[in-house]
């Protein structure tokens, strides 16, 4: 576990799930990843290489709300990488680049 998961209480919840792009991005070696989760569940946030192969993994039950992991990629090489988010019935992905 390279991360941290970081709850930002804000007063209301999100309407629907949402995994936004990481920011920075590119980026080196740390990265931040936010998503929404409507109600309560389980989700869980993978990365991935360009191999398809899984570099990272987060997983919890949380409340609704708006949630941050910082991803700290200073073992893993330069390259395009994958993240996913999983809760519920939804499910997204989206691409970050790590430049070294």
């Amino acid at each position: 576990f390279d991360g941290a998961v970081v709850v930002a209480k804000i007063n209301s919840l999100p309407k629907q799930y949402s995994l936004s792009q990481n920011y920075p991005n590119p980026f080196n070696p740390m990265t931040t990843i936010e998503f929404a989760l409507p109600s309560a569940g389980e989700w869980q946030l993978t990365v991935y290489n360009i191999l398809g192969q899984q570099v990272e993994t987060w997983k919890d039950r949380s409340e609704g709300g708006y949630y941050k992991i910082t991803w700290d990629a200073s073992r893993y090489s330069s390259g395009v990488y994958f993240y996913r988010l999983t809760a519920g019935d939804f499910q997204a992905t989206r691409k970050m680049v790590l430049l070294k």
